[in-house]
């Protein structure tokens, strides 16, 4: 299935978290590219969400956090039909359900020069 959403804003602690090495050398060795320090943030429809939900357990890997950082999990996902990367699923997350966190190893919005309200696509691999 193929994901739509909205490009939206987040709340800035993305660039923080994934500037963690622990991080960064797990998806390194598990995605095979050192992701950018930075999430981009999708609001998702409720169909979309009940999807998301319905993925079966095996298909997610994760990535250990350490001291105060909390684990993450993740699924290898393609954004707009030709970006590689992984939508994130922090176990310690301060926004809701409708928001979806994509990672690459790309500045995803000068790259795709995105913004706020522009639509995108996730297909989950």
């Amino acid at each position: 299935m193929e994901i739509k959403g909205i490009i939206t804003s987040g709340m800035g602690k993305g660039t923080y978290f994934m500037s963690q090495n622990f991080y960064i050398d797990q998806f390194f060795e598990k995605l095979h590219f050192k992701p950018f320090v930075g999430t981009l943030n999708i609001k998702i429809g409720t169909e979309e969400i009940a999807y998301i939900m319905d993925i079966p357990n095996e298909k997610f890997g994760i990535v250990h956090g350490e001291g105060k950082f909390g684990d993450v999990k993740y699924i290898k996902a393609v954004l707009n039909g030709k970006i590689n990367g992984a939508i994130l699923f922090p176990a310690k997350t301060k926004h809701t359900e409708d928001v979806i966190e994509f990672i690459s190893n790309k500045n995803l919005r000068k790259y795709l020069n995105l913004k706020d309200g522009n639509q995108v696509s996730v297909k989950i691999d």
